[in-house]
């Protein structure tokens, strides 16, 4: 019964509730009554969307509305992508005829007329005003309410009910649309195919949009950074040849950072960005597609603040300072050398940055990139792009990354040589979208052999080298700089880059110069278009395999001869056997250039070399996976070290069960006191590849992989971006957890796994847990976390 102190406004508005619900034979009375219940409390005072919304948002909707690949591209990570709302198309579309217009937030557009205009549909309401109309023409409103009107399941599996593929077919109802939708779709509520959201949650973002879904203008820069900001906008934007050569350089490489000032709080972040208009005058970002294109018009290099959460995929940290600006003088200022003319736009020359910017010393551009080796690593391995799958698809999923020194006598680092060659270094990225997959291959292919023949014929003639002696030409960082040995680990179509030697030994890794770290960010970084067409994705795909086969070459150099061929083939089966004789006949496979092997395992002699010359850089020895004796045991109290020897255990699964388990699995391991005090390990399955898949292979097919190699690597703390399953333990269970562990051997014993130890889509803890997760991750990396992405979250 209605109460009968309601009011008359009350009984109006109710009987308009319920005659719009009877159009809708499901939802009942009683249920239009809680929703009007929500509006008869609404407060008086505005709801903070900073305070009391975006906290909700970002831990409960931005988890999958954050990034390129958000279903529908609707992005719930700031004000400006709610206001934009939805859009049926895709931006994941390996198949398409022709190369789509960009739609990237703070860039394609700026107001929400001009992404209507783009074909985006509103999700809140956008017509006359007042708390019920808020409601009933809000998209967002009628999806959070399909949850609560048509709950999930609260335990056991979800039911095939659920399409969880990255690839499933989008329903992206406008508000016409939706009653349709409803029906066809019961289920297909927000948070989608997870649990629903708390009462007091969900009552916060219903009043919020019934008055009227208000958000703030756009932060300012703060004090602190404002007056680094003009400092550095002066650098950026000197009137010389040199300096705005510089400018450009750095640009280019900068464009995808979320910069840092010193003395700024942890989550402060700014972009860099092209502008019409010069410092002191508001921003008009150019919108290029990518940022070496040419911008016809005046360029102004800019740094605006960075707006809304920050999401973890596509978090890639670059500090600001006054140290950095006076490296950056050092490097490219007071180093002699002349600007005759500035680079064209041409794509030829601007997606080349060999030629492109040959006047400036290749020692300096190495120096650059070295000095933060792992941000430019991070930016293909991790990248600003949602889905690796063109990079990622041609490389192994555990490796080690080292770098030639910049002062080694290599040719590949000689100033005369590479602008000799530069025209051989030219990539698909100049050819942009295209159809040319076949002759784009053979020609880049071409090009890619006359520059390793070249480079031999320039180093005919050499004097061998005894092992240790030949560290010398490895980059040791000053001794003190992390990014000098890296770990990449692949998560499918996702990868994570960290720094030391983690795990245990690879099966492969890397040793790269200056043109191949510059051409992988112009590939994968600067000249990848998410938006381009099936030509410039396959040759995208193509071409990087060609700057891993020299980065693995370099590091098989250091083999002796007689060894090489063998360990070679044992990385190229399969598909990738084909990309063996990418380079044509070259004669530095058979001729000895590092002697001084005293064991018949040169590759992890070299290993081990490496791990001595680079000292403390490559990190502890990893007592978990590789050096498991107390010479590398932790100085941690007993509990953690009991857990860290329990891990021992679990890093040893290999083989076939591999298949089953998570690529990469979150462990909350429970210790009985605050919850901060709680551990967290990642548990990283290595999958073995007989051959590398193709951009449109499914990673399932079992003809390609080679389960028999699979191996785990565990650490002590939160690795990744995309967390597929989280287990939760108790201290005194970690023995029994991980003996369990061990001891699965196939599916069924995985599952029944899970369901003592894992968090279901369905668990009524879900939300709590990786609500932990995400706030261990600020804990354990206050600047460099970001928030998880749950789309890859398994139904297990």
């Amino acid at each position: 019964m209605l109460n009968k102190c309601f009011s008359p406004v009350f009984i109006l508005l109710l009987m308009s509730m319920l005659a719009a619900c009877s159009k809708e034979e499901s939802i009942t009375a009683d249920q239009a009554i809680i929703e009007y219940d929500l509006l008869y409390t609404l407060p008086k005072e505005t709801i903070s969307y900073d305070e009391e919304v975006r906290p909700i948002l970002e831990s409960r909707c931005v988890v999958c509305h954050g990034c390129y690949d958000a279903p529908c591209q609707l992005k719930l990570s700031s004000p400006e992508g709610i206001h934009r709302g939805a859009n049926k198309k895709k931006v994941y579309n390996g198949a398409r005829i022709t190369a789509d217009e960009p739609t990237r937030l703070f860039i394609d557009a700026m107001t929400t007329e001009e992404w209507r205009q783009k074909g985006f549909d509103t999700v809140l309401n956008e017509g006359d005003a007042n708390p019920l109309t808020n409601l009933e023409d809000s998209v967002m409103y009628r999806m959070l309410r399909q949850k609560q009107l048509y709950p999930q399941a609260r335990t056991g599996m979800l039911s095939d009910d659920f399409d969880l593929g990255l690839d499933r077919a989008q329903t992206c109802p406008t508000l016409g649309e939706f009653d349709k939708y409803a029906a066809e779709h019961p289920k297909g509520g927000m948070p989608y195919a997870m649990p629903n959201m708390g009462s007091e949650e969900y009552t916060t973002l219903v009043h919020w949009l019934a008055q009227g879904a208000t958000m703030p203008e756009d932060k300012a820069p703060s004090k602190v950074a404002a007056k680094q900001i003009k400092k550095w906008e002066t650098f950026l934007n000197g009137s010389s040849n040199k300096e705005r050569l510089v400018g450009r350089y750095l640009y280019e490489h900068l464009f995808h950072a979320h910069l840092h000032f010193a003395g700024t709080a942890d989550r402060e972040f700014y972009r860099l960005v092209r502008s019409n208009t010069p410092p002191g005058k508001p921003v008009e970002v150019i919108p290029t597609r990518r940022p070496y294109n040419d911008p016809a018009a005046s360029v102004y290099y800019r740094i605006v603040r960075h707006q809304g959460s920050i999401v973890a995929k596509t978090h890639m940290v670059y500090k600001l300072s006054d140290k950095r600006l006076q490296r950056y003088r050092e490097l490219f200022i007071e180093t002699e050398y002349e600007v005759a003319s500035l680079p064209s736009y041409d794509a030829a020359v601007a997606s080349n940055p060999i030629k492109a910017f040959a006047a400036i010393p290749v020692k300096s551009r190495y120096k650059f990139l070295l000095d933060e080796a792992r941000f430019f690593i991070e930016g293909f391995i991790k990248g600003p792009v949602c889905r690796g799958q063109i990079a990622l698809n041609v490389i192994e999923d555990q490796f080690w990354v080292v770098f030639f020194d910049p002062d080694a006598p290599l040719m590949s680092l000689n100033d005369e040589f590479l602008n000799a060659v530069s025209d051989y270094l030219a990539s698909p990225s100049e050819m942009e979208d295209n159809f040319k997959v076949i002759s784009g291959k053979k020609h880049y292919r071409k090009l890619f052999q006359k520059y390793i023949q070249t480079k031999e014929e320039a180093v005919a003639d050499f004097d061998l080298v005894n092992i240790k002696d030949a560290m010398r030409y490895i980059w040791k960082g000053g001794g003190n700089n992390p990014n000098a040995a890296l770990t990449i680990f692949r998560h499918m179509d996702s990868a994570s880059v960290n720094y030391g030697f983690i795990g245990d030994y690879p099966e492969s890794a890397w040793v790269i110069d200056y043109s191949v770290l510059e051409r992988i960010h112009y590939l994968l970084v600067a000249g990848f278009d998410v938006f381009g067409n099936l030509g410039h994705q396959l040759n995208t795909r193509l071409y990087m395999d060609f700057l891993r086969t020299e980065g693995e070459d370099y590091f098989l150099a250091f083999l002796p001869a007689d060894k090489r061929v063998a360990i070679r083939d044992s990385w190229y089966q399969g598909i990738r056997k084909s990309s063996k004789d990418d380079e044509g006949k070259v004669s530095w496979i058979n001729k000895e250039i590092v002697t001084g092997y005293q064991t018949d395992d040169p590759q992890l002699e070299l290993y081990q070399h490496l791990e001595s010359y680079l000292g403390p850089l490559t990190g502890d020895g990893d007592f978990i996976n590789r050096c498991t004796t107390d010479k590398c045991k932790p100085r941690v109290n007993q509990n953690i070290l009991r857990v860290d020897k329990a891990m021992q255990q679990a890093a040893k699964m290999d083989g076939f069960v591999v298949q089953f388990l998570p690529d990469i699995a979150f462990v909350r391991v429970r210790m009985g006191g605050k919850l901060e005090d709680d551990l967290a390990y990642t548990m990283i399955s290595n999958k073995a590849y007989k051959r590398v898949t193709s951009m449109f292979a499914n990673e399932k097919l079992v003809d390609r992989r080679d389960y028999e190699e699979d191996t785990q690597t565990v650490v002590r703390w939160l690795e990744g971006s995309y967390p597929n399953f989280f287990y939760v333990v108790d201290l005194d269970d970690i023995e029994s957890f991980v003996e369990e562990y061990d001891a699965l051997s196939n599916r069924q014993q995985y599952e029944a796994f899970v369901a003592r130890y894992g968090l279901r889509r369905t668990s009524d803890d879900f939300w709590k847990h990786a609500d932990w997760f995400n706030e261990q991750y600020a804990r354990e990396k206050p600047r460099l976390s970001g928030i998880y992405d749950l789309n890859r979250y398994q139904n297990r």
